[in-house]
């Protein structure tokens, strides 16, 4: 069935990367990616597209990942809705443990992965957003 992905990351190499992994893994039905953070958030704000899952990349000019994150956990909900529309796993270069400490404190981020996503972790996607 796979999840429909918001994939928010600055390099193109990366985001076609990603969308390929998450589409062999059955992980993603369908990948939405964003070059920037700003954007991303716009459509968010906007109600659209809806999502299952927001995978965010740290390190990112304009916007960074913390940035998005702390816009993000302020949205306004639609009526009816009781939580974030989609849970947030970072995808990052990153492997700094304070940035993962970091990014964990937020109630909306489920999962750190660091790049580049494999076969597995992609398909462990589903799993962290249970947890």
């Amino acid at each position: 069935m796979g999840l429909r992905v918001m994939l928010i990351d600055d390099s193109e190499a990366d985001r076609l990367y990603t969308g390929i992994v998450l589409e062999r893994s059955g992980a993603a039905r369908q990948v939405l990616a964003f070059e920037s953070a700003r954007e991303a958030l716009a459509a968010l704000a906007a109600g659209d597209p809806p999502v299952d899952l927001i995978l965010l990349d740290i390190n990112m000019p304009g916007m960074d990942g913390f940035e998005f994150l702390d816009a993000y956990d302020t949205l306004p909900m639609a009526p009816g809705q009781g939580a974030r529309p989609a849970a947030v796993v970072m995808l990052t270069s990153s492997p700094d443990p304070q940035d993962q400490r970091r990014a964990m404190a937020h109630a909306s981020v489920k999962g750190y992965v660091t790049k580049p996503i494999n076969l597995d972790s992609a398909r462990g996607l589903q799993d962290m957003l249970r947890a």
